[in-house]
This record gives structure tokens, sequence and C-alpha cells, in this order.
């Protein structure tokens, strides 16, 4: 089963919660639940995993967790959410500002989801039909809409959006990934658009209007950062943008990219999967090697007591022979999955667990 939680934040403390739906499926949770993004009814933090019961007569397919809200896609295509929802970050307007149990978004109760992403302060979602959807935050138009409205004194007002609402019209979208404060979509013809703010900002400081991401074509899958982006092509290139200020984009420096550029020290590997996270990056191959590179704080590429940030991309040499077949990447945290169930985790001062 699927697990599709390539979820980001653009804090380095927020992305604390892990979920992971089994064969059965049962879905658990487990970490900080201040926000009741854990989704078992208190705001408890667990250090160890819970089962979210009521979920339970659900047939899910795949999950998603962000810092402070989490989602849920079942078999039929029903969205369920849970966690924070001050911003209109769970699909509805905002009676409280958490959930701590998870409910169904009754706005797309009539059509199959099949993916979905959860940003900074927004969610993004699509359809069997390739119509994407957003939510939540909208400050920089990252939903699609123009981000500010004016009162009566032409002062400008912030504009949320509780009730998902169709973003990128004119697309046909295949996949939906979340950032910080952007949005991108890779759609069915293997083009990559992007709206909302974009980095470096420069001159630019918001888009609400998806653009097509120039020199990229045939993309098989798309991963997002906080505030950088991955493409992977169908002939296997790996390409990078956006802020690169521990290395994340894999480029051997520091240097932001406003275009697509190819990452270092891939070459002769065939990529399955890719994640990325606040500042960190990772990709697996089809040998079930997993590579990390960005930002080494809190262990989180999985390097052991070499915390150091990585400039391009390096062998997780304590995963070489788990036969990994799936990565992902939190705000501070990396996981990986075998092919026999196991999920390793590996943040902060957990260098290498294994659940």
């Amino acid at each position: 089963m699927p697990l599709p939680w390539h979820s980001v934040q653009p804090r380095s403390l927020s992305l604390s919660l892990s979920a992971m739906a089994s064969t059965n499926p049962i879905i658990l949770a487990w970490g900080s639940g201040e926000d009741g993004q854990l989704g078992i009814g208190n705001d408890e933090e667990k250090d160890w995993v819970c089962t979210i019961n009521a979920l339970k007569n659900e047939k899910i397919c795949s999950v998603v967790a962000g810092s402070r809200n989490s989602l849920a896609i079942c078999e039929d295509g029903k969205l369920f959410t849970w966690g924070w929802n001050q911003r209109g970050t769970l699909g509805h307007p905002p009676e409280s500002k958490t959930e701590n149990i998870p409910s169904q978004v009754k706005a797309l109760a009539n059509v199959k989801i099949v993916q979905a992403a959860i940003g900074g302060w927004h969610c993004l979602a699509v359809d069997d039909q390739g119509r994407a959807y957003a939510w939540g935050g909208n400050e920089y138009g990252q939903c699609g809409e123009e981000p500010e409205r004016k009162d009566e004194n032409s002062r400008a007002l912030r504009r949320d959006i509780v009730i998902p609402q169709r973003c990128a019209p004119k697309l046909s979208v295949r996949q939906v990934a979340a950032g910080g404060t952007h949005s991108v979509v890779l759609t069915r013809e293997g083009h990559v658009w992007t709206w909302g703010q974009p980095w470096p900002p420069g001159d630019i400081k918001q888009i609400s209007t998806p653009v097509r991401v120039q020199g990229l074509e045939k993309v098989r899958l798309i991963a997002v950062g906080a505030f950088h982006n991955l493409a992977l092509v169908e002939e296997g290139t790996l390409w990078a943008w956006g802020n690169n200020e521990y290395g994340q984009l894999g480029t051997g420096d520091t240097q932001p990219r406003s275009q697509p550029i190819p990452v270092q020290g891939l070459s002769g590997l065939t990529l399955v999967d890719i994640a990325a996270g606040g500042w960190h990056s990772t990709a697996l191959t089809d040998e079930g090697e997993v590579y990390g590179w960005g930002r080494g704080e809190h262990g989180r590429l999985g390097f052991g007591d070499d915390k150091s940030s990585k400039m391009v991309p390096q062998k997780v040499h304590l995963l070489v022979g788990e036969d990994i077949v799936q990565v992902s990447c939190g705000g501070t945290h990396s996981v990986a999955l075998t092919r026999d169930g196991r999920m390793f985790s590996y943040y902060r001062h957990i260098t290498l667990s294994s659940f």
C-alpha cells in the first residue's frame, strides 16, 4: 500500500508527527499531538505508535502527516482531515482551533480524491479526473487566489480559503505537492506548474496563477520541501530548484536557483522515489539504496554521528542491505520503509531506529 506522505513545513520544529498505514489497513500515529494532529481523541504527545480508532472502519489507501494537521484518503475517494484548523486547513470553517478526531471533508464528498499534500498552512488534493483543489492559508496566493482584498479603508485583509476550491482549472493534474508558501503540480503530460511565493523571490513576491516551470519535460515524480523543489524525469535525471541554504539542491554549493538544475552525484543510478524535507532531500534507487543531502542537523540525513550538511547526495550506509522501497521526509526527520514492512526513522537525537 502506498504511503504518499511527502508533506513538509517551513518551521524546523514543526514536523514531529509521522503516520503510516499498515496492510490491514490500520492507521497508526505518533509524535506531537498538541493540535490534535494524531487523531486519537486527545491532544497528548505519544512516543510510540497508537491506533486512530475513528478510521478503523474506513478502507484507507494513503495518509499525509503535516506539522499540525493530518489527512487520510480512502479507497473510494473520501478525504478525512484532523488537527489544527485556525486557517481552514481541515477543509471546513473553523468551529474550533483544533480537532482531534478525523472528519470527512464534505466539500469534496462528490469527487474521488486520489492524492493530497499538506504545505505550510495550506493543503492540495487531486481527484481521479485530474482536477486539483486547494484550501487553507493563501497569503502568498498558494491556493491559487489573489491573496489580498481591501476593507472599506483600503487596508489589506488576509483571505484564507476555508472551503476547498478548484485551483489550476486549465490543467489535467497527476500529482500535487505543497511547500511552505507555494504549490507545485505535475500534469498528466509530464509538465510541472507552480504558483505562490517563488524562491528566490526576486522582484516577484507572489504568483496566484500557475506558471510552467521551464526546462522540464516528461517528469515522472515531484517532491517539494519548505522552499525547494525536486523533479524526477523519465530518463532518470533528478532536477532541483529553489532555496539552497544547506545544499538541499545537491549542486555542490549553497546558491539558490530560480530554474531547475541537475542534482550532482547520482549519475549511473536508477531512482525510483524522491522526497524533500524542510531543508534536506532524499532519493531511493532501484536497488533499495537511500541517498541524502542538505541540512544534517538533528541527524535527519541518517549519517550517524556526522550531522554536517551535505552539498551533494551521499549514500546512507546505515540502511545498506535493508531493501528500502519508499522514502519520506519531514521538517527535521526522514523515514524509510522496507519491503517487508519495517520502517526506519532518523531524526533529532535518534540516529536510526526501526518500527
